[in-house]
């Protein structure tokens, strides 16, 4: 727990006065007063997180963490497990569709091996953007008993923060948050549900794109996951470690450590935000660094973005994850942060202001 504790000691409350000061800056543009909306928002945000008037966005970067659940033998997933090893290979040369994504708007992605059930053969590509962090051989089947031990649960996070702070050394701006496993929409809805007092039925999707009655028999896969493990719903650690992700456990380290080092987050759907909810459980203080980037077609995202009052900058109907909706986020973002460097004011530009009223 020393590192994770650390981590959190350093996350500092967001410095609000800055925002004020960036948006008469805004004001001050050739543009009528508030006309970008949240494109303003977002450029004040970013200034507040990292306490820079010229907001830096060179070095973009998602986590893309992936992991095994034995909650899959229960047929709460369209996919085979087998497929989670399979896409991470498809990341590593770079044909899905956070690789096209993410080359298109100039992003580093880091796949990250949390809990796959099988090793990877990373020699075959050599390459430095996979890094290995499994804490086990996927999780245990939550319908039966807790997914990890406790001890699993921190060193989840602390890797994640681990890998993190890896990925730091060389640079860092910007961080997406990105999800790979088949069968993880089953325990983001069991910490939903937990952590929020919903039930299973109000929170729980079709993930992969399962009929009505393989949903039917997930939503009581996770009823029962909740009732034979009586996570706590006020300890992160234990709802983690009951019902959890090994994945979802390196995403909220990831999340941790950015804000300790004030670095911008963007969250991107269900899974992601199921981590971002562990990390505000842990650290409230959290919420201001978070950007979430869409609104998942899953069904409990909306009431995880509610119960951390974040507004999604986009809906597109998408419910993919591996940071597909960060990548497409951090061009807004980017484009936010250029409105304030680089276009001219009323007076740089010669333009007439508003006449008074």
């Amino acid at each position: 727990m020393k590192l994770l504790n650390e981590t959190i000691k350093k996350i500092e409350k967001i410095n609000y006065s800055l925002g004020k000061k960036t948006q008469r800056k805004l004001d001050n543009l050739t543009k009528p007063q508030g006309s970008l909306g949240r494109l303003e928002g977002l450029a004040k945000q970013l200034v507040e997180i990292t306490r820079k008037e010229e907001v830096p966005l060179k070095n973009k970067v998602i986590f893309t963490m992936v992991g095994d659940h034995g909650v899959v033998e229960e047929g709460v997933s369209a996919f085979p497990k087998e497929v989670t090893p399979q896409m991470v290979y498809n990341f590593l040369r770079g044909g899905a569709a956070i690789s096209v994504l993410a080359k298109h708007g100039g992003i580093e992605v880091i796949v990250v091996d949390m809990g796959i059930a099988s090793e990877i053969d990373n020699s075959k590509f050599n390459s430095q953007n996979f890094k290995n962090k499994k804490v086990n051989f996927g999780t245990k089947n939550i319908t039966k008993g807790p997914a990890m031990s406790k001890d699993e649960a921190v060193k989840s996070i602390e890797s994640g923060i681990e890998v993190f702070e890896e990925i730091y050394k060389k640079g860092i701006d910007i961080v997406g948050a990105g999800d790979m496993g088949i069968g993880n929409t089953t325990p983001s809805s069991a910490i939903v549900s937990v952590i929020t007092g919903k039930s299973a039925e109000e929170v729980t999707g079709r993930g992969t794109g399962i009929d009505n009655e393989a949903l039917s028999g997930k939503i009581a896969v996770i009823k029962k996951a909740i009732s034979v493990n009586k996570p706590d719903a006020n300890d992160a650690i234990d709802i983690l470690a009951k019902v959890g992700g090994f994945e979802i456990g390196g995403l909220a380290g990831v999340i941790l450590a950015a804000c300790s080092r004030r670095i911008p987050i963007v969250v991107d759907g269900f899974i992601s935000t199921a981590a971002a909810l562990i990390a505000y459980k842990l650290e409230p203080k959290i919420k201001d660094y978070l950007i979430a980037a869409h609104c998942s077609m899953e069904k409990g995202h909306k009431a995880m973005l509610e119960y951390m009052r974040l507004k999604p900058l986009m809906d597109l109907e998408m419910r993919l994850g591996e940071g597909t909706g960060a990548a497409l986020s951090m061009n807004i973002i980017e484009a936010s942060v250029k409105i304030l460097t680089q276009m001219a004011t009323f007076e740089s530009a010669s333009v007439s202001r508003r006449m008074e009223e």
